[in-house]
């Protein structure tokens, strides 16, 4: 680059990063911090049970580490680069945890756990990881929103191919701090770009592979920001170069509206918590579903037919009425739906929707007949409400008795327009971490996390979380 022309896209990006201080953040971005930790900390705890979860821990005992990170709720500690894929295998594999829509990515479980082992492994004051996590969930969401949708349109998964972007740029902020912590920065996007990777071939044929699609991401970006302090360096215009991350990546992107107002609007706020273990796209329809059961006193056997209204970002690979596998299930809009038409009139407000409960209904022949019976449809007005925030829905079921009911959600329970409160997400959190600890332990957790910023290192928050005592 000459030495004076105007920064591009990846240096621009860096410097925010490198700038960003959490004395600095507004009141609702430290408060939406506090949030996502609450969630990201219950999200972990359920994924944490699962076979898969297991397969990554006893990989990361086999193989060692240095002790620095500790893996989330066991008395294990390993190397921040391998702390960082086990704990966002629990955090983001079983379709949970916080999602950006217009970006299509998960952030949390692939920022916050490379935020937390490196400020662990390197005792980081509490307010400079949150500063981190915010660099890291803008930088996420953000580089995102310049590539898609051909991005999703060529086949990749953008938690797993932006998802390292991420976990370099906490991992950089928490590691480089000199007059050039830019140009490291920037060095260290340039080698987490070299790892992209993330296919969405498991939508048609199965597999576990999404499972570490995060993972993988978040590990990754944690190497390359060790590696950049061992003394490598990638590109610094890797985003925008002649054979950059957007040329290999996507048909066209548009770094401009990824950086407009960076530093004072914060896509962070655009993140949405979700309810259910499945896409946040197909939210809208299962929240329908349930108030039509519930307002008009109505099972299954009730109905003769059912029809949803969609707007065209979710047909064809969200709307596969016979999914093939957990994963799959989690990803059909009309499967979910068959599972709440199944609870009926019984699908209580504020029910959740698990990952262990997609397996019983796979194994179920009336919820997979109910699933392949339902029409998805285009609709105008599904289409109209759609945006980078929420995905909206308008579902109508036709009665055995002639008559026809439909609900139309613009935006689920959950999303930006339409946030849980603050009590809400403790009340979450707590419910899980009861399955877990006692409630001493519980409240003093609540605490730590809601003073986390004033926290001299996270050693506290860490040991709280684990088996040791």
């Amino acid at each position: 680059m000459a030495e004076n022309s105007a920064p591009g896209a990846t240096r621009r990006f860096a410097g925010f990063a490198a700038g960003l201080k959490y004395a600095s953040l507004p009141p609702e971005v430290r408060e939406a911090l506090t949030v996502f930790l609450l969630d990201y900390l219950r999200v972990a705890s359920l994924g944490q049970r699962m076979p898969w979860s297991a397969w990554t821990t006893n990989l990361a005992r086999e193989l060692g580490g240095n002790g620095q990170s500790t893996l989330l709720f066991s008395e294990d500690r390993s190397d921040p680069e391998r702390a960082t894929f086990v704990n966002a295998a629990y955090s983001g594999s079983i379709d949970a945890d916080d999602v950006h829509v217009g970006s299509m990515l998960h952030p949390g479980c692939v920022v916050i756990s490379a935020a937390l082992a490196i400020g662990e492994a390197r005792h980081q004051h509490g307010d400079r990881i949150l500063a981190a996590i915010a660099a890291g969930y803008e930088m996420m969401i953000r580089i995102g929103l310049a590539i898609q949708p051909s991005h999703f349109r060529r086949g990749f998964q953008s938690t797993a191919t932006c998802g390292g972007f991420g976990a370099a740029t906490a991992a950089a902020c928490l590691m480089f701090m000199g007059s050039d912590r830019t140009r490291r920065i920037a060095e260290t996007l340039g080698l987490a770009s070299s790892f992209s990777g993330g296919l969405t071939q498991f939508y048609h044929s199965g597999s576990t592979v999404k499972r570490i699609h995060a993972a993988h991401a978040a590990g990754e970006g944690v190497h390359a920001a060790l590696l950049a302090d061992a003394g490598f360096s990638g590109p610094v215009d890797i985003l925008e170069g002649k054979d950059g991350f957007a040329r290999a990546y996507a048909d066209g992107h548009d770094f401009d509206r990824g950086l407009a107002g960076i530093g004072e609007e914060w896509r962070l706020l655009e993140t949405a918590i979700k309810p259910h273990a499945t896409s946040a796209r197909v939210l809208s329809a299962i929240e329908a579903t349930a108030e039509l059961c519930r307002e008009h006193g109505l099972n299954a056997a009730d109905i003769k037919s059912v029809r949803v209204g969609i707007p065209k970002i979710i047909q064809g690979r969200l709307t596969v009425g016979e999914p093939k596998d957990v994963q799959a299930g989690q990803m059909s809009l009309p499967f979910c739906m068959a599972m709440v038409l199944r609870m009926g009139k019984d699908a209580a407000p504020g029910f959740t929707i698990n990952i262990d409960d997609f397996e019983a209904a796979l194994a179920d022949p009336e919820t997979m007949a109910i699933s392949k019976a339902i029409d998805c449809v285009l609709d105008d007005d599904a289409e109209r409400v759609s945006t980078e925030q929420s995905v909206g829905a308008k579902v109508m079921f036709t009665l055995k008795s002639g008559k026809t009911v439909e609900k139309f959600v613009e935006a689920p329970k959950g999303s930006a327009s339409r946030p849980f409160t603050l009590d809400d997400h403790v009340a979450r959190f707590r419910a899980e971490m009861l399955h877990r600890f006692a409630p001493a332990r519980v409240d003093a957790l609540l605490e730590e996390v809601r003073n986390f910023a004033a926290a001299r290192n996270p050693d506290r928050l860490m040991l709280l979380l684990s088996d040791r005592d």
